[in-house]
């Protein structure tokens, strides 16, 4: 019986795609096989000896010890694409609102609900709507920065609104290549994007390289008529830096998920609660990947959109599996097949693969696993778990 611990509210949805006959799923299990969450922080503390992955139903793991985790040979999954689509309609609605000031226009119109009279509600409207003038989209430049699943489909719909769209992701994949319309515009550096652009939208991950991305210096390159749109992570954008732009001129509005203290009292600044994802569709999604993941992993070994190991997929045969995986120094593989050759074990099937420091076996032996080979196999040097699939 595998047993999954979560935190946070789970969607019903994934939470059924664990078969109950062999996995036991809860809020309470002291040591678990697997942990599934949203945005609980863990810590040290939740590594227990049975633990032997975490999946974050979400794109980001700043929640998630990840070096820690690699360290002690857990795997970290995330959910990469599954709630895109939620956070490219947020940020066209975030397009949208920043052209209009549909937002003043609400607030405008509440706050003259007392009048009675329709006649002179219309006059007071008509004489007050110029204050809310705002621009069309349309013929605009959109620049987008980092083409990754969402990225992607907001350039694609601000082509689909006749914006031009310029791109920018100097690690893009090539399968996120593939996925863009090819009238994207690909741009070999920010500053140019950005003096080129109407509004910019950014869709990168928070690594050490992106944070503060945007900062005295690249707000130099930005028009004063520009909109900046940050539906991605809060630490992307240098806040102190950005309010001196925006109490300047030197940038037009800001429209982020991020609430911030520093930000709130400045009148060209926009925040929602942090809505990026927050749709039924979305942590539906979400929750089914990381199950699904989970499963795959506990019951067969394979990995998938793993944060800190490499992917790896083997098709079950008939025999036994075994899972290895140690750290990537040389003559690790060999090590490990000579101890099955010494037994007279026959490899069916194998993969390996590594990614940094880590690298992971799948191992396919045609007879059953005696005890001290698995032991054996997990006193060598380097090696950091060991693992037995029965078929």
């Amino acid at each position: 019986m595998y047993k999954v611990r979560t935190f946070n509210q789970i969607a019903l949805k994934g939470l059924e795609r664990f078969p109950r006959a062999a996995f036991e799923v809860g809020t309470e299990i002291s040591d678990p096989h697997a942990i599934l969450l949203r945005s609980h922080v863990l810590t040290a503390e939740h590594v227990t000896p049975s633990l032997r992955a975490v999946a974050r139903a979400g794109a980001g793991v700043n929640n998630v010890p990840v070096e820690l985790f690699t360290e002690r040979g857990i795997v970290v999954f995330n959910t990469p694409g599954a709630n895109a689509n939620s956070v490219k309609e947020l940020v066209l609605a975030a397009l949208l609102l920043s052209a209009r000031d549909v937002l003043g226009g609400l607030r405008y119109v509440a706050s003259v609900q007392d009048v009675a009279d329709p006649a002179e509600l219309n006059r007071r409207v008509e004489t007050e709507k110029k204050r809310f003038q705002g621009e069309e989209i349309y013929g605009k430049t959109l620049g987008v920065v980092g083409l990754g699943a969402i990225g992607a489909l907001v350039a694609e719909a601000g082509l689909r609104l006749g914006m031009h769209v310029l791109g920018y992701d100097p690690a893009i994949s090539v399968d996120a290549a593939w996925r863009l319309p090819s009238d994207v515009q690909r741009m070999e550096n920010l500053p140019t994007l950005f003096a080129r652009s109407d509004y910019v939208t950014l869709h990168v991950p928070l690594l050490d390289q992106t944070r503060s991305m945007i900062n005295e210096e690249s707000l130099k390159s930005f028009r004063p008529s520009t909109v900046l749109l940050n539906f991605a992570r809060q630490e992307i954008v240098d806040e102190a830096a950005l309010s001196r732009a925006l109490s300047a001129g030197r940038l037009a509005r800001y429209f982020s998920d991020f609430p911030s203290p520093m930000l709130a009292q400045l009148p060209n600044v926009a925040a929602t609660p942090h809505l990026g994802a927050s749709t039924a569709e979305a942590e539906e999604n979400c929750a089914v990947m990381a199950a699904d993941q989970l499963i795959d992993f506990l019951r067969n070994g394979n990995i998938r959109n793993s944060v800190n190991f490499p992917t790896v997929s083997l098709e079950r045969t008939e025999g036994v599996r075994l899972a290895v995986t140690n750290r990537n120094v040389p003559k690790m593989l060999g090590q490990i097949l000579s101890v099955l050759a010494n037994r007279n074990i026959n490899v069916i099937d194998m993969i390996n693969k590594s990614r940094g420091d880590v690298a992971y076996n799948l191992i396919d032996v045609a007879a059953p696993v005696p005890t001290e080979l698995f032991s054996e196999i997990g006193r060598i040097e380097s090696v950091m778990n060991v693992r037995v699939f029965d078929h």
